[in-house]
């Protein structure tokens, strides 16, 4: 679940791992944007989102949203588990510290120097050096599938991104998507190649370990996929199909098992300020 297509990259990783799960993908265009809306806003909308996961009768949920998880995942925990695992989404920002600084963390302007990233780099980049980068209207256009939008805000937060920065945090889902721009954006000539930390594998790895489905990639590819917008089933929207990940969901078998229902429940995994 996600507000918007944030989550494709942590469904498609559930979906390398495991071709055979069945993929419940819940997402509010109706209520976007989430980041200017007040935390309680927020939980509500996050918690409307996963009822309406929850009702495909999933074997987990993910929260595949850096602000919902922020700000909803006690909440949601309260409400599914312990009959449903909740699964959140937090900023690579141990691993990234773990091979030294200095380093940059890319998230939206909302979560940008707030009191959950700091609390995340006072606890896990101790001594290291870290840069938080704003970067406005990025996750917008990637929701948009804006081409232009996308290079403007990346080569803005490029330009707000210190030089000698060996590793960059993508501290939001949604740039998880165009990953590869924002490394050619920031790669200089001359330097060792520029490592970029999502959490998307993390968090599919982590949702097969607690529903016991240890990975598979080599079994049957005959996961189904639903889509839910703002508790509706639907396909996904058109900007989904701008990126690698939608495309890879989205493969013609699955595309026909979208139009027809609901996903069954054997084996499946439900799938970050505007958005991620």
């Amino acid at each position: 679940m996600d507000v918007g297509i944030g989550l494709l990259a942590a469904a498609s990783a559930v979906r390398r791992l495991r071709p055979d799960a069945d993929l419940v993908l819940s997402s509010d265009p109706d209520g976007m944007p989430w980041g200017p809306r007040t935390p309680r806003d927020i939980t509500a909308r996050a918690l409307a989102v996963a009822e309406a996961a929850a009702a495909r009768r999933p074997c987990a949920l993910v929260i595949a949203c850096n602000t919902a998880t922020v700000h909803a995942l006690p909440a949601l925990r309260a409400r599914f588990e312990p009959d449903l695992p909740v699964i959140g989404t937090v900023p690579a920002i141990k691993p990234a510290a773990a091979g030294g600084g200095p380093l940059a963390v890319w998230a939206t302007p909302a979560t940008t120097g707030s009191r959950y990233q700091r609390s995340l780099i006072r606890r896990f980049a101790r001594g290291v050096a870290v840069a938080e980068v704003p970067c406005p209207g990025l996750s917008d256009a990637v929701e948009q599938g804006d081409e232009d939008a996308i290079d403007l805000a990346i080569a803005a937060a490029a330009l707000r991104t210190p030089a000698g920065v060996r590793s960059v945090v993508l501290g939001c889902t949604h740039y998880e998507l165009v990953a590869e721009r924002i490394r050619t954006a920031l790669q200089r000539p001359g330097l060792p190649p520029l490592v970029l930390h999502g959490s998307a594998h993390a968090v599919a790895a982590q949702t097969l370990r607690r529903i016991g489905h240890p990975p598979a990639p080599r079994s049957p590819a005959d996961g189904s996929l639903t889509v839910v917008l703002s508790g509706r089933e639907a396909l996904l929207p058109d900007p989904a199909f701008t990126y690698a990940e939608g495309r890879f969901l989205l493969r013609e078998p699955a595309r026909a098992r979208a139009r027809r229902g609901p996903a069954r429940p054997a084996a499946g995994a439900a799938g970050r300020e505007s958005s991620g």
